[in-house]
Parts: structure tokens; C-alpha cells; sequence
């Protein structure tokens, strides 16, 4: 209980500025909890899935591969099964369709993964502009009552409280917004392995068809 008074007292001494600095942490700790769900519904064991998918295509069971999509989880699959819909299409057709599907799979992982790089930004600067305001206040402070050295510095150290607020909740939406480019950037390497797998046996399916 004295902590939570303590932090309250801490959070006060900020100003006004701490206010938008507490949504700003309430919105990356949303957004964390949100993309952490999302991109474990995306997760797939592309080498698994792979491995599964090679055989039945290699025989042109098109209707077994797209099966075994169907039962699989992940966005990558989905890709995937996007293109074995169409077995019918040229190269350069099914090509941009998996381009297509792949493209649209990576912009809803991005989602809101700009508004953690805006905090980024956005945090210290408001930190800043509390640290301005109390540095302002203090130094109007001196003007008031010159003589009174306590009062500066005690103005000052209450000002430096934003700062180090906007500074913790930068690294905090910057560690997250790290984290999750690096799992999408995972998750797009195995997407775009996926796709030249399924192109390449395709083809490669095709070039039996016609031979």
C-alpha cells in the first residue's frame, strides 16, 4: 500500500504530462497482448508443413495438399492454400496470386506496429516538454522569491520525474515493437520459402503434364 502511495506521489510530481505518457503505456501494453495473440495464431512449422506437402505434390495431388493446409495452423498455409485453389493457372498467374495473398498475410502482421514506433518517438519528447514546463515553474520560482535555492532544485528534480517517464516508456514500446518486427520478419522468410516451394513443385508438375 505505501508503494502504491509512493508511486501515486511520484506520478503527481510528473505534472500534467504524465497523463498522456500513462495512455501511451496502456497502449503498448495493449498492443503487446494483442500481436502476441495474433502472432501465435500465425506461427507455423514451415519445415513440417513442407515436408508434408512434398510428396502429395510431387504425385499432382493438389486435392491432398490443399487438405493438408486446411488442417494446418498458421498464416503461411492459408498462403498456400490460396495458390492450390488454382491449379490451373499459368506460372505468372499463380506467381502473382501468391504474391498477392502473401503481401496482404504480412500487412495485417504489421498492423499496429506503427503505433509503437510513433510511442517511440512520442514518449521522450512528451518526458521533455513536462521537464520544460517544470524547469519553467521553477525558475518563475526564483523570480517570486529569490533566496530560496530549495525551491529551485526541488522544482527541477519533480520536473526530471517526466523524463524519466517518457524515457521508460519509450524503451518499454521499443522493446516490443523490436520484438515483434523480429518475429515478422520470421514469419515472412518462411512464407516466402513456402511460396517458391509451392511454385518451384508446381512447375515442376506442370512441366510432367506437358512433357
Amino acid at each position: 500500500m505505501e508503494s502504491l502511495s509512493a508511486a501515486l506521489a511520484v506520478f503527481q510530481k510528473g505534472g500534467l504530462v504524465m497523463y498522456p505518457l500513462l495512455l501511451c503505456s496502456i497502449i503498448v501494453m495493449a498492443i503487446a497482448i494483442e500481436r502476441f495473440q495474433a502472432y501465435r495464431r500465425a506461427d507455423t512449422d514451415a519445415d513440417a508443413l513442407l515436408a508434408k506437402l512434398g510428396p502429395l505434390l510431387a504425385q499432382g495431388d493438389n486435392n491432398g495438399a490443399l487438405e493438408v493446409c486446411r488442417l494446418a495452423d498458421g498464416v503461411i498455409p492459408d498462403v498456400l492454400a490460396e495458390g492450390l485453389k488454382h491449379p490451373h493457372l499459368n506460372s505468372h498467374g499463380l506467381e502473382n496470386m501468391l504474391s498477392g495473398a502473401a503481401s496482404l498475410a504480412a500487412a495485417n502482421l504489421r498492423k499496429r506496429l506503427g503505433i509503437l514506433d510513433t510511442i517511440v518517438t512520442l514518449a521522450p519528447l512528451l518526458g521533455l516538454l513536462g521537464t520544460v514546463v517544470g524547469m519553467i515553474s521553477s525558475f518563475s520560482v526564483m523570480n517570486i522569491a529569490s533566496g530560496q535555492p530549495r525551491a529551485i532544485t526541488g522544482g527541477v528534480g519533480e520536473a526530471l520525474v517526466a523524463t524519466a517517464a517518457g524515457l521508460c516508456v519509450a524503451v518499454l514500446a521499443l522493446a516490443v515493437h523490436s520484438y515483434f518486427v523480429y518475429r515478422l520478419d520470421a514469419i515472412v522468410t518462411d512464407l516466402e520459402r513456402g511460396c517458391t516451394f509451392l511454385l518451384t513443385a508446381m512447375n515442376r508438375s506442370e512441366r510432367h503434364e506437358t512433357a
